[in-house]
């Protein structure tokens, strides 16, 4: 009989060899020579195409016959009625391996499951008497001959039970054999020792004695409880120590609000007496205007395994946007890894808890799976836990979902997905130990979808009965999961009435001890601080608007230029690019100007040079959307990648640029993360079109704007929005500045719309190099990436640092100016070509290339030359209720130091920010010159 993967059959099976024919037609690699050539004689003597349509009839050529272990498949033939009985054996098996989940008990409800009828013996045509016959049963695990009673009796205590899985959608055979055989060995059950289930009889005494105590001691107050969920503690408790004890020095988690407050106590390690001093809310000063809610709130901690190995823990903070930190807890794990050098991602791992109605009605979740395992994304298999309530709010699965399972969005994904019955904790033992085996072994992602309830409504003032009744019914009737469990141990004579008494009583005096803690007019709480990575960075209000000293001279600069256009000899580069490498040669040796690709790359190639970490990622990034950038060269023969970049480190692992899925809030999430672990790196995520960044709006709104003021979180990550009114339309013209400028308040980001390639250079520069860390928003050009205004000098780059604001670079006199036009990005160069061609000297144009934190006194030093009643106003692309107008408006107000008028030239109010005629484009933008200049439109 052939091998598989290492592993002889006994005796061939219909189920087997559908399975290598399946991988056969698909052209898999994993099929045995004899079998291949077997199946290619078949379909090649197979006249009428009745094999290729259905290769294993009911009386199957295949079928197998007495003594046949060790024979070729021509040597396999029908033999009689045990052959047929065989046969129909084996189609009951992988029945039960595809549906048998269907049948599972997994609903501590008690719902009924389904009883396909594909997993009926009668439905084979096996009479009672068939039931009682012997047959080979070796390939499925376990002994080697067993009655198909027998037979089936071991099928439903394997896949009907409390555990249900979903794993026969995976392509691999090799990886389907896996779990079968990890399953049918032991029926899907794990062995515990009497310590270890103690242990979690234990974890699940710290659950419910907290909830329990939470809702004595502060009645009616939310805390989104786990009740009806507690097995997710000894879950996670298991979890940690299995990887912990393999080699996992890191753990990042990711959950909503239901149950946060349990992790948080006993799992992560945050002080219960924090805890209720939140809950007593006794210190208001110290939060007014700031801060979240408890349930929204992280912690880190290092946890001890019973081997001795130390674990950190991070529970990511968030929002009520439930998903949206599924990506963000994956960046941070990234950095994390990247930082260790952990590139075979075997020293992290990510834990998300989701909620059923969550993860499968928010986009964000799939958009998440898609990453896991792409190769700018990976990390090395993340443990996705479903605490599976059974409802969303008020909202029953009927209403929320098309498919079976809350999970079945994870079929995306070559990975198993495991149903357990959270009120059977020794089930979910065995989910836990198998999933975590199969990410380790396999590195993908892992689902475990743990049903259970919510025996209280949405939060504890809720009444939940009045839209699930029936449901509540029953809930109000369960016992807690330790109660029964005890029980089930005492039964067993595993634990006596008095231990577990003592294990209820010891957690309730440490709560009490705790509270009183926590009630004392002397509690000092912890305040945050930056530590471990971030120490030594600051964030708060903006230290000083001085350049940091970070000048390199200008035969540096060059070095750096020239050094990315040296080539491998290996490298046909396309002729296009070929020549765009001559001109950023002849840049680097000062005989052209620098574009803004040439300075980005200067910029990147300086942070290279100092050992600075540069991750960019987002759609097309690695040729840029406007072929501006090509940090990334194809071979133009056989298309193998070369980053020039790489010459300028001995360790490439500094560089990573990845061109992204099609996708905004789950790769804007993924950077963002990324940038909480890694303050000292940049960290860039740049849109295809600015436009597209309203697709990641949770993820700016409750994260990157709000984060330092909810939780104390600081990121220097940077966003790369190219944005300008050039006739293309409503949806490739704006990346809503104005949205970014209501978003900024108490230093909290930086806005900045950058005219040069020098501006550029250096703000991408002192975003590394200052000590002040805060997100970047950068406006960033499309047109102006080839304008052959638009240039920089080597010089430029040498000298000075970033400038807020320039100053008029006419020859005008100051003394003669009647009218100063500020304005912002590409409209500058319209503004100076218009006063140019008419030779205005009576106009003065001054550059606003940062909007926030808005830089009033160095605008005040630009204009203080201009006489007092001279007209500032201010131009922009954008209609007047877009763009920067009304936040200048709000800020400045009618006049600047209160001597110089302010007004607005703008397009007129939209609802759309663009018009999508070129031709009406052209006619708008005229206006808006005319009216700049203070020519009077005709009548």
């Amino acid at each position: 009989m052939p091998a598989t993967n290492g592993r002889s059959l006994s005796s061939p099976s219909v189920a087997y060899m559908e399975g290598l024919y399946d991988e056969y037609l698909r052209g898999g690699t994993e099929i045995p020579d004899d079998w291949r050539r077997y199946f290619e004689q078949l379909r090649q003597s197979d006249g009428d195409g009745r094999f290729a349509e259905r290769p294993f009839p009911q009386r199957s050529v295949f079928a197998p016959v007495s003594g046949s272990a060790g024979a070729s498949p021509s040597q396999v033939s029908v033999k009689g009625n045990v052959a047929g009985l065989q046969e129909r054996l084996d189609q009951l098996i992988r029945n039960y391996r595809v549906r048998g989940h269907i049948m599972a008990a997994v609903d501590p409800l008690g719902k009924e499951p389904l009883s396909p009828p594909e997993l009926d013996p009668g439905y084979y045509g096996l009479s009672d008497a068939d039931l009682d016959q012997e047959l080979s049963t070796s390939w499925s695990g376990g002994p080697e001959v067993r009655t198909i009673r027998q037979m089936v009796n071991w099928l439903k205590q394997t896949y009907c039970r409390s555990i249900g899985v979903q794993f026969m959608h995976i392509d691999s055979l090799q990886v389907r054999l896996w779990l079968a055989e990890r399953m049918e060995t032991t029926g899907n059950r794990i062995k515990l020792d009497r310590e270890e289930q103690l242990r979690i009889l234990g974890r699940l005494a710290d659950a419910v004695v907290f909830e329990e105590f939470l809702a004595k001691k502060y009645v009616g107050a939310k805390s989104f409880s786990l009740e009806g969920a507690e097995s997710l503690i000894p879950l996670l408790d298991m979890a940690i120590e299995k990887v912990g004890n393999e080699g996992v020095r890191e753990i990042v988690i990711g959950m909503a609000h239901r149950g946060r407050l349990n992790v948080l106590a006993n799992i992560t390690g945050k002080s219960p007496r924090t805890i209720f001093r939140e809950f007593e809310d006794v210190d208001p000063e110290l939060h007014m205007g700031r801060g979240d809610v408890k349930y929204h709130m992280g912690h880190s901690g290092d946890w001890t395994t019973s081997k001795g190995n130390s674990v950190h823990l991070s529970l990511c903070f968030n929002p009520s946007h439930l998903e949206f930190v599924n990506p963000v807890a994956m960046g941070r794990m990234r950095a994390k890894q990247d930082r260790f050098g952990d590139y075979h991602h075997e020293r992290g791992a990510v834990i998300l808890i989701h909620g059923d109605a969550a993860f499968i009605g928010e986009g964000v979740v799939q958009e998440t799976l898609n990453m896991s395992e792409l190769p700018g994304y990976s990390v090395g298999g993340t443990v996705h836990v479903i605490v599976n309530n059974q409802i969303g709010f008020t909202t029953s699965p009927y209403d929320s979902r098309s498919s079976t399972y809350a999970t079945d969005v994870a079929k995306m994904l070559q990975v198993p997905i495991f149903h357990v019955n959270g009120e059977d904790p020794e089930a979910v033992a065995q989910v836990v130990n198998l999933a975590l085996d199969f990410r380790k072994k396999y590195q993908r992602d892992v689902v475990i979808d743990m049903y259970c309830y919510r025996r209280r409504g949405h939060n504890e003032s809720d009444e939940p009965a009045f839209t699930q009744p029936v449901m509540y019914r029953a809930i109000r009737k369960k016992k807690s999961t330790y109660d029964d469990y005890r029980e089930h141990l005492r039964a067993q004579r595993g634990v006596t009435a008095e231990e577990a008494q003592q294990i209820v009583d010891g957690r309730r005096e440490k709560l009490e001890r705790e509270l009183a803690e926590a009630r004392r007019d002397d509690f000092i709480r912890c305040l945050p601080q930056l530590s471990g990575v971030w120490t030594g960075f600051k964030g708060g209000t903006v230290l000083s608007t001085t350049p940091p000293e970070s000048q390199i001279d200008v035969a540096t600069l060059s070095r750096l230029l020239a050094a990315q256009t040296e080539l491998p000899d290996d490298l046909t580069c396309h002729p296009k690019l070929a020549r765009l490498m001559d001109t950023r040669r002849e840049m680097a040796q000062g005989k052209r100007p620098l574009d803004w690709g040439a300075a980005e790359a200067v910029a990147f190639g300086t942070l290279i040079a100092d050992g600075t970490r540069l991750r960019m990622t987002g759609q097309d990034v690695c040729r840029g959307t406007f072929s501006h950038r090509h940090a990334v060269l194809y071979d133009y023969e056989d298309g193998h990648a070369f980053t020039p970049l790489t010459n300028l480190t001995d360790n490439s692992r500094l560089i990573e640029i990845y061109n992204s899925p099609l996708s905004e809030a789950g790769v804007l999430g993924f950077e963002y993360g990324y940038s909480l672990d890694c303050p000292e790196g940049l960290v860039i995520w740049e849109a295809q079109f600015g436009d597209f960044v309203n697709a990641g709006q949770v993820i700016i709104d409750q994260f990157i704007a709000s984060a330092e003021d909810k939780w104390d979180r600081l990121s220097s990550l940077v966003m790369l929005l190219p944005h300008g009114f050039e006739g293309q339309g409503p949806e490739h013209s704006s990346a809503r500045l104005e949205r970014f400028l209501m978003l900024s308040a108490e230093d909290n980001m930086q806005v900045a719309q950058p005219s040069t390639p020098a501006q550029y250079y250096h703000l991408l520069r002192r975003q590394v190099v200052r000590q002040w860390k805060k997100p970047l928003i950068v406006m960033s050009p499309k047109s102006l990436l080839r304008l052959p205004e638009c240039t920089s000098s080597l010089e430029d780059c040498a000298n000075d640092g970033f400038r807020p604001v320039l100053p008029d670079t006419s020859s005008a006199d100051p003394a003669q100016v009647q009218r100063v036009l500020l304005c912002s990005g590409k409209v500058y160069y319209d503004l100076a070509k218009r006063r140019d061609d008419e030779g205005r000297d009576d106009v003065a144009i001054v550059r606003l290339e940062e909007f926030y934190p808005l830089p009033i006194e160095r605008l005040g030093n630009a204009l203080s030359v201009y006489a007092d009643g001279t007209p500032v106003v201010w131009v922009q692309d954008e209609p007047q209720n877009m763009g920067a107008w009304w936040f200048l408006k709000v800020n400045l107000g009618d006049t600047i130091d209160g001597r110089l008028p302010l007004s607005g030239v703008t397009r007129a109010r939209s609802a759309s920010p663009a018009t999508g005629s070129h031709h009406s484009h052209q006619i708008e933008q005229q206006q808006l010159l005319d009216e700049a200049f203070g020519v009077k439109a005709s009548s």
